[in-house]
């Protein structure tokens, strides 16, 4: 439940909210596997593990496969993979600069909140355009002890911010990263670039939309 009725604070996931990323890590991943274990894995297998973070998001087809996963090696190939295959080609979700903009202009505090680790962070925020400088903070799954749905990164992010969970606003795009919002106590908007807005609202979404070009900033700070 939120605590106040004031947005103060936007705090965002990263991958499927602020950049359309999820299909190139799906295809590192496949391309990792492919060269490490001569395991064909398709990116549809890697569906139920989005917004999970890494460790899981391999680890959770290594055990589909019956492979044992060796990690950190085979996260950092996969992400040596992804940097490459990201450049020039990985674009921001439709209207998220703009939202940000829209956000600072209005005196919002500004947060990304992803489960990615920092290498992955700093090589998306830089290739849209929205280097780490622009928030106020950036917490990663480096900084956490938990994953979500655990509700820890969004408690964290809110701190750093100085504000209580319930003044923030998060933006997520995957069923545990709402999940991890509703039980931080913050209000959510679903995007659907990664699952469609009924399964999102189920999860706890309190509005959905397909972009931040659908949604407008004065729904929340009116409501």
């Amino acid at each position: 439940m939120r605590e106040t009725g004031t947005v103060r604070g936007v705090i965002f996931d990263m991958d499927g909210v602020l950049c359309e990323s999820e299909p190139f890590i799906a295809e590192a991943g496949c391309r990792m596997f492919a060269e490490t274990y001569a395991t064909t894995v398709t990116p549809e297998d890697f569906r139920p593990f989005v917004g999970t973070g890494e460790d899981r998001f391999l680890g959770g087809v290594a055990e589909k496969f019956g492979i044992k996963l060796q990690l950190p090696r085979d996260k950092q190939r996969t992400y040596a993979i992804y940097l490459e295959i990201i450049r020039g080609r990985l674009q921001p979700v439709p209207g998220a600069r703009e939202f940000v903009a829209d956000c600072r202009q209005r005196g919002l505090k500004l947060a990304v909140a992803t489960s990615a680790d920092r290498i992955k962070m700093l090589g998306n925020l830089n290739e849209i355009g929205l280097p780490p400088v622009t928030f106020d903070a950036c917490i990663t799954g480096d900084n956490i002890h938990h994953k979500k749905p655990n509700p820890e990164i969004f408690i964290v992010a809110a701190s750093q911010l100085g504000l209580a969970p319930g003044d923030c606003l998060v933006v997520e795009d995957a069923v545990s990263g709402v999940q991890a919002a509703k039980a931080a106590g913050s209000p959510c908007l679903g995007l659907t670039t990664s699952f469609d807005g009924l399964t999102l609202r189920q999860a706890g979404a309190s509005w959905t939309a397909r972009d931040f070009l659908e949604f407008q900033l004065a729904t929340i700070l009116s409501s």
